[in-house]
């Protein structure tokens, strides 16, 4: 399989790369994201033939199309059988079904760090180690996050000598919980950062280490943000999970996504893409509603940035979009890349009439206040006994907003432990969830982060510095 940026034509027509480029590469070098230059099929029977393996087997058959010879079988068998093998729950991510209503809960939060995101970093934390180690190369993480991909890509790449990792995160706009998960993994090659600003600058800031191709050669700057599509790859995989026990393919199932980067709805787009019969989605966002707002007028138009319960949905510029608006410009990457520069300087995107009447058959958005979410965390508590955090209630909520046939299922991604979000829970409930056991002593331990204002020049001189001070370290290791 060969892999293309979004981007493609805008400077030229460099060959396409294969997975293990792409994902050491993380962010393509024209500013564009990767994404397969055509997507492998699964026939029915294929589909048919998941049911009932386990989830490392899914997960293998699933993927393989995607890695190439990049690892041989056995190798790429270990390498996901010891990343599920660090989730709590036997099956790795049960599905729950609401009472008779034909909702369902993808539990999505039972490794590491209690999110989603450790679904995909686990795996690409050991996926880039292995590489790297081959290679004899060293790799320098530079990410950002609303609260959840830090923790978890921290957890996946810590005391790793192939790599270090530097996470910016907005100061007083992740939940304690999230900050602490960063902040106390004191490992020599972990560098966290709180900045002066929004996720949004925080994204910002991190693309633009990988525009200074300098900088990024230099640093040999890779990505674990969900810009990296072997995040997606990832993901994609538990679509077909919960489908398959669902009745796929002989049945169609519906998805609907809390989101707010578009990653991990972008990862069902792409299993749909692949032949896995999927209804609709329903994308759910929170007040910080640009993706709902475009799925309504055909219009992306940026606003402020405002806190939430939900905090890792309070995004306006949602990165992973641009994989689906490739699609919608026909592919063609060098109008698309002419359209980004537009919304970056106007603050405005707009596609036609033609690419918005075929996105809507596919998807629907809605939007839930702050009010409405608490109101959703009671709800399921009181009807089904089921405790959500923020975002999945905002997706509990809108799920049943937008539901097209109350005959075809609707799972609804549940992508994090209650006990993240521990305020929010108990201002609805009235009780306060408690961590697991392993994080019991979560608040006491000490934590180590390094602030910094809103500018790439400041972030640039830190990691400049740290990398030199690590280097003479890193040679005494090798």
């Amino acid at each position: 399989m060969r892999y293309i940026s979004t981007r493609h034509g805008s400077q030229g027509n460099p060959e396409p790369l294969g997975f293990e480029d792409v994902m050491l590469a993380g962010l393509a070098r024209d500013g564009g994201l990767y994404l397969p230059a055509d997507w492998p099929h699964f026939a029915k029977a294929e589909i048919a033939a998941l049911k009932g393996l386990p989830y490392v087997e899914v997960a293998y058959r699933v993927m393989r199309p995607f890695v190439g010879d990049t690892f041989d079988e056995a190798t790429f068998r270990r390498l996901i059988g010891e990343a599920y093998a660090s989730f709590d729950a036997p099956d790795v991510l049960p599905l729950k079904p609401l009472g008779d209503t034909g909702l369902h809960l993808l539990e999505l939060f039972h490794g590491p760090t209690l999110a989603f995101k450790d679904v995909a970093l686990q795996l690409l934390g050991r996926m880039l180690d292995r590489k790297l180690t081959e290679r004899h190369q060293h790799a320098t993480i530079v990410g950002a996050t609303s609260g959840d991909t830090g923790s978890a890509a921290i957890e996946a790449v810590r005391d790793r000598k192939t790599i270090d990792i530097f996470m910016l995160f907005p100061r007083g706009r992740v939940s304690e919980v999230q900050r602490r998960q960063m902040t106390t993994v004191l490992a020599p090659n972990v560098h966290n950062v709180v900045v002066d600003g929004t996720f949004d600058d925080c994204q910002d800031l991190a693309k633009a280490c990988f525009n200074d191709l300098a900088f990024r050669d230099r640093h040999a700057l890779t990505a674990v943000n969900s810009i990296n599509f072997a995040r997606v790859m990832a993901q994609i995989v538990y679509y077909f999970w919960a489908a398959v026990r669902l009745g796929a393919p002989d049945r169609p199932v519906a998805f609907t996504v809390p989101t707010g980067n578009f990653g991990n709805v972008y990862a069902g787009y792409a299993a749909q893409r692949m032949g896995l019969p999927i209804s609709h989605f329903v994308v759910a966002t929170n007040s910080n509603d640009i993706l709902a707002r475009f799925f309504e007028t055909g219009a992306m138009t940026m606003a402020g940035v405002v806190p939430t319960y939900s905090p890792s949905m309070d995004i306006q510029i949602s990165s992973n979009f641009e994989r689906l608006l490739f699609d919608l410009y026909g592919r063609d990457g060098r109008a698309l890349a002419e359209a980004m520069a537009t919304f970056r300087s106007t603050g405005t995107l707009k596609v036609g009439a033609n690419a918005l009447g075929g996105v809507r058959e596919l998807f629907d958005a809605g939007r839930l206040d702050e009010p409405g979410t608490l109101a959703a965390i009671a709800d399921c508590r009181k009807r089904f006994g089921e405790t959500l955090d923020p975002h999945t209630a905002v997706g509990y909520a809108v799920a049943q907003q937008h539901r097209r046939d109350d005959k075809v299922p609707m799972v609804v991604l549940s992508t994090a432990h209650p006990a993240k979000f521990p305020d929010a829970v108990q201002k609805a409930t009235g009780e306060r969830p408690a961590l697991p056991q392993r994080l019991a002593d979560l608040m006491d331990r000490t934590e180590r982060v390094d602030g910094l204002r809103n500018d790439i020049a400041a972030l640039k001189d830190l990691i400049d510095q740290r990398m030199a001070t690590a280097a003479p370290s890193r040679a005494l290791r090798r």
